[in-house]
C-alpha cells in the first residue's frame, strides 16, 4: 500500500513538473531547453504510473486523478506562491474521498 502511494506521489510530481516545463516555455517565455527536462519528467511519470499494482489500468488512473489534484494544489501553493482558497481545499477533499472509494471499495468476484 505504501508503495502505491509513493508511486502515485512520484507520478504526480513528475507529471506536474513536465507539464509546467512546457507551460514555462510556451507561456512564460522560457527557452526551448525547458522542454528537455520536461520530456524526461513526463516519461518518468508514465513509467511510475505503470508500476502501480492494479488489475485494471482505468481504475489505477482514476484513483491517481485524486492524488494529481492534491499535488496540483500543493504546486499552486509551494511553487507558484498562491495560497489555495477554501474551494480549492474543498475540491481536493472531495476528490480524495472519491479516489479512496475507487481504490478501496469492495469488489465483487
Amino acid at each position: 500500500m505504501i508503495k502505491t502511494y509513493a508511486l502515485y506521489a512520484f507520478a504526480a510530481l513528475a507529471e506536474i513538473a513536465g507539464c509546467f516545463a512546457f507551460f514555462a516555455w510556451f507561456r512564460l517565455g522560457k527557452t526551448v531547453w525547458w522542454l528537455a527536462p520536461g520530456l524526461v519528467s513526463l516519461v518518468l511519470f508514465a513509467y511510475a504510473l505503470a508500476l502501480v499494482p492494479s488489475e485494471a489500468a482505468g481504475r489505477t488512473y482514476a484513483a491517481y486523478g485524486a492524488i494529481y489534484i492534491l499535488a496540483s494544489i500543493l504546486w499552486l501553493w509551494i511553487v507558484e506562491a498562491k495560497f489555495p482558497d477554501r474551494w480549492d481545499i474543498a475540491g481536493v477533499v472531495i476528490c480524495l474521498i472519491g479516489g479512496a472509494v475507487i481504490l478501496f471499495g469492495p469488489r465483487s468476484a
